[in-house]
């Protein structure tokens, strides 16, 4: 008796995964967040002027924070500023980049965020928030006045000397607050900033981005307007918020390139094809990236 040969079946469709998260079923409304950043700049705003008026406590604050600097054996404000003045338009560009690159680089990269990785946005804002807050607490709490004003430091207030610059005199600027020196939210934010974009792009050239802080850090000691410890307090509070604020895991990683394997209808599978096939995938996944 002859076995009658039946074809071999095929192997069952793939069930599909998830649907992706990150696109813009993921993005907030944006009126809701156009109100939402702009009442907490306000915030911001307002907090650092009820911060004012502590001229002899930050002062006193500022002369403590130098001499633990010493005892600590941390390398002087001053070396970096030696740098900076050794040419006028050196020290006029980084006065450049302290006054005008803090808030429009942030924006740009919320903004980013917001249009092409909305739940890297959502958790980049809640990260952003948090940090500005805490800071805001140590500026009420413990008023310091900047390097630039402690005559024992023997630092230049590059700004006032060279320009341009974004303080008027303590006494009557209403605009900000300059006993606001820690944490350094100039560094803080820079660092969000270079994290967020690390974490929320593939490119092999996305470290590169460590480079904004790290900038960032050389400008607000060199010229005068942040101690070292200013800048460690800032990295301390952003990795306690990156600690409690976890990035959602699905969006970790990027999403995976499903590679279709051939297969005859003798049922017998290909190896080379699904070689060449799976070649081919990353080939592609690693363009788009």
């Amino acid at each position: 008796m002859n076995a009658r040969s039946e074809p071999p079946s095929e192997p069952p469709p793939a069930r599909p995964g998830p649907p992706p998260v990150s696109g813009a079923s993921a993005r907030p409304p944006l009126l809701r967040e156009l109100l939402l950043v702009a009442g907490l700049f306000l915030v911001y705003k307002v907090g650092r002027r009820l911060a004012t008026g502590h001229s002899e406590a930050a002062l006193r604050n500022g002369h403590d924070v130098w001499e633990l600097e010493r005892a600590l054996r941390l390398p002087g404000e001053g070396a970096v500023q030696a740098l900076l003045l050794h040419g006028d338009g050196l020290v006029h560009l980084a006065n450049t980049y302290y006054a005008a690159v803090h808030f429009p680089a942030t924006a740009a990269f919320l903004i980013w965020l917001f249009l092409r990785r909305p739940v890297h946005y959502r958790w980049a804002r809640r990260v952003l928030a948090a940090v500005t807050a805490a800071a805001l607490t140590l500026h009420l709490a413990f008023p310091l006045a900047p390097p630039r004003m402690l005559a024992a430091t023997g630092l230049v207030d590059t700004a006032r000397v060279y320009g341009p610059s974004v303080y008027g005199p303590p006494q009557t600027d209403t605009l900000s607050n300059q006993f606001a020196a820690m944490p350094s939210l100039h560094f803080g934010w820079a660092l969000m900033v270079a994290t967020g974009l690390v974490v929320a792009t593939r490119s092999r050239w996305r470290w590169l981005w460590l480079l904004h802080p790290l900038l960032t850090l050389l400008v607000i000691v060199g010229t005068a307007n942040h101690f070292w410890l200013d800048a460690i307090v800032a990295a301390a509070l952003l990795g306690a918020a990156l600690a409690v604020l976890r990035l959602p895991h699905h969006a970790r990683r990027p999403p995976t390139v499903p590679v279709p394997v051939p297969v005859q209808r003798d049922g017998k599978g290909t190896a080379g094809a699904a070689d060449e096939a799976r070649a081919v995938a990353e080939e592609r996944a690693g363009a788009r990236r």
